[in-house]
């Protein structure tokens, strides 16, 4: 592979995937996992779908999962070109508790225990052992790519990005290439899933629809994005996401990706201890507020 990049990102920065309905998502993400609602806002390029927003305590770039909910939505299937999966790390001793609660499957990978889990949509939900994690899931520890070659991303990755190949093994049905970022951010592991019998990708409830990953600033973002164009990516111009300034492409692949700025972050319209109690709304739709709020679904946020 080539050269890393001089200044690599330093992990994953959020994963987006679409549910069914709201209040299953909530409940499970927050009763059962123990997630924070750190925002409820609207899907900005369609309002009248929810955008909900959960992560640690702190909603740290590293921890935020982000959901589509649609009432009715069909359930999707992970195939090649989708993200399939992403994964906590959690203090090793937590896992048990999990799988008594949750049920869930374990396994072993790269001499780690993972135990993955199942939300309501059938998304692919890991928790993987770590001795310096916390006992509730926070940080993200990696998210799984499906594809039917890997090698044009895995080069992507460490040409882009700055990532380095540190393993590969067979993983029940397929290979599985690790790729990692050094230092000791969180989601600094995209590991490569390349399945014997790949099946169809449909996309739908249960399904990711992209990641997203870390940038310290616009200057950084820029440059990563010229780095990108350079290898050939068609990369989106900046968009402003009010939390965070995005980019976005497709890899070879086919996985959806975004480059996401650290700032300027959730709390900057909501105070840190009132996060996620209120729907926020974009400067652009708040002459539509009321007819926004009555075409969202309802449900109930944590008591």
């Amino acid at each position: 592979m080539s050269t890393p990049n001089p200044t690599p990102i330093t992990g994953l920065h959020h994963v987006t995937a679409i549910s069914g309905p709201p209040q299953p998502n909530v409940d499970f993400y927050i009763r059962d996992l123990g997630q924070r609602l750190v925002k409820k806002t609207v899907n900005f390029d369609a309002p009248d779908v929810w955008h909900l927003y959960y992560g640690d305590q702190e909603a740290s770039p590293g921890s935020i999962l982000t959901f589509f909910p649609f009432v009715g939505a069909r359930r999707g299937h992970a195939g090649p070109g989708m993200a399939s999966a992403f994964a906590y790390a959690v203090a090793p001793g937590a896992l048990d508790g999990f799988a008594q609660r949750l049920k869930g499957t374990r396994s072993e990978r790269f001499g780690t225990e993972v135990l993955t889990l199942s939300d309501p949509d059938g998304l692919a939900v890991e928790m993987v052992a770590d001795p310096e994690a916390m006992e509730q899931p926070g940080a993200f520890h990696s998210a799984t790519l499906t594809l039917r070659d890997p090698e044009p991303t895995a080069r992507l990755l460490a040409d882009g990005f700055g990532y380095a190949e540190t393993g590969s093994e067979r993983d029940g049905a397929g290979e599985r290439l690790r790729m990692t970022l050094p230092g000791d951010g969180p989601g600094r592991v995209i590991d490569l899933w390349r399945p014997d019998a790949p099946g169809r990708s449909i996309p739908g409830a249960g399904t990711i629809h992209h990641i997203a990953f870390r940038a310290r600033d616009d200057a950084h973002q820029d440059a990563l994005r010229e780095r990108l164009m350079g290898l050939g990516m068609e990369v989106t111009p900046r968009t402003d996401r009010q939390y965070f300034n995005a980019i976005y492409f497709r890899e070879p692949g086919g996985v959806l990706f975004e480059v996401a700025t650290d700032p300027p972050g959730f709390a900057i319209d909501e105070a840190p201890e009132a996060l996620g109690t209120a729907l926020k709304l974009p400067p652009q739709y708040e002459p539509r507020r009321a007819a926004i709020e009555d075409a969202l679904p309802p449900f109930k946020g944590p008591a």
